[in-house]
């Protein structure tokens, strides 16, 4: 299926590594133009990319990860707010309401919601003066699914949610559209590197690292599936979805957690 990205211009944020890599990998072999943000890189991009250095919890990092991406490339077609997660430093999971303090609440926010809303008001105007756009903003199945772990990721990624339908609203009459991408548990390196999430779990269990991933946390979060998702499965549906193929698709949340999810 020819998606008709090609020539298209895309940014798209946490893009070393796990989701955001594949995302921007996946854009640039549809022959997009990427603008791969992190604050180091990692991973090797295909087709024309350039990787910019910035740190999204800085205000300021947005507004000047856009022009670049303009005087690179003449314009934004196609934003993905993918960085998120645990703030830099911080590792998750955390469990109970006591856990996060004031600081653990306002980094959460700052990392998962204030960057992709500062993303957003920059871009906003470029994709106005090319007649519309396509943002897909990554949040998480947490976001409806409270629970003692994690409440203040589940909080921030619960926010967007709802700035993503307010945005599609808004600027849909505009032909700018907006959709959320909700993945459950994805592994990434926030579950298998050294003190994430997989040997935190692995302490809690009695388990080994390799046994969390491949039965403990699947079993623990009943996913259908049985496994974790895969990341390539993330950036397969953001790329559509950024699509004109998808021109009619706006306000929409397309789940991707292996299951996880139970409610209508």
């Amino acid at each position: 299926m020819d998606l008709q990205l090609s020539g298209r211009v895309a940014i798209v944020t946490g893009a070393s590594k796990g989701i955001g890599l594949a995302i921007a990998r996946s854009l640039a072999e549809e022959g997009a133009y990427v603008v791969s943000v992190s604050r180091t890189r990692a991973g090797e991009l295909p087709g024309k990319a350039v990787h910019v250095a910035a740190d999204l919890m800085d205000p300021q990092a947005p507004a000047r990860v856009v022009a670049r991406a303009v005087e690179e490339f003449g314009g934004v077609d196609i934003l993905v707010n993918n960085a998120g997660g645990p703030p830099p430093g911080v590792t998750l999971p955390r469990v109970g309401f006591m856990a996060p303090d004031d600081a653990d609440w306002q980094a959460m926010f700052e990392f998962n919601l204030f960057s992709a809303v500062r993303m957003v008001r920059a871009v906003v105007p470029v994709m106005q003066e090319r007649g519309g756009g396509a943002i897909v903003n990554v949040s998480s199945s947490l976001a409806r699914q409270p629970g003692a772990m994690n409440v203040d990721y589940g909080a921030a990624k619960a926010a967007m949610n709802h700035v993503s339908k307010a945005l599609s609203e808004e600027y849909g009459p505009q032909g700018i559209r907006v959709n959320t991408v909700s993945p459950g548990p994805v592994l990434t390196d926030w579950w298998t590197k050294e003190g994430g999430a997989a040997e935190v779990i692995a302490g809690m269990a009695g388990a080994t690292k390799e046994d969390v991933i491949t039965q403990v946390a699947p079993g623990m979060m009943k996913l259908v599936t049985g496994r974790l998702v895969d990341p390539q499965e993330i950036a397969d549906a953001v790329a559509l979805l950024v699509s004109p193929r998808s021109g009619s698709t706006t306000g929409a949340e397309f789940v991707i957690d292996g299951g996880f999810l139970k409610e209508l």
